[in-house]
């Protein structure tokens, strides 16, 4: 079960870093990540693959926690923001709440819940 201060090294990492070097540092070798209803995508190095060609679509992403966090034994709920400016200089911003299972100080288990309508580009003006 991860403690608070795992936790919040997890938040820092993603508020800070790429996405895919935190999969490599966090998550276990059989992790899953599901989104919504969709089937889930297993295993660490297919989350990382996934994870750099979402990146390699994006021009820069920042990503937020919004306080608090939920911390019950191995499972955690966290609310996150991600803003993505795309190199065609539209961006997104998506909203959601995932909810994690954790083995020891290691992700194994991941879903996120989002309203997919969130990914529809906002052209700039």
């Amino acid at each position: 079960m991860p403690g608070i201060s795992t936790v919040n090294a997890f938040i820092k990492k993603v508020e800070t870093e790429r996405h895919d070097l935190v999969l490599a540092e966090y998550y276990t070798e059989d992790a899953s990540i599901q989104e919504n209803q969709d089937p889930p995508r297993m295993g660490r190095d297919t989350l990382i693959e996934y994870e750099r060609q979402m990146l390699g679509k994006a021009e820069h992403v920042s990503s937020q926690c919004l306080r608090p966090f939920f911390v019950d034994g191995n499972e955690v709920m966290i609310r996150w923001k991600f803003q993505f400016l795309l190199k065609d200089g539209s961006h997104i911003i998506i909203n959601e709440v995932v909810h994690q299972v954790w083995e020891g100080d290691k992700i194994r288990k991941e879903q996120f819940f989002y309203d997919p309508r969130q990914f529809v580009p906002v052209k700039a003006s």
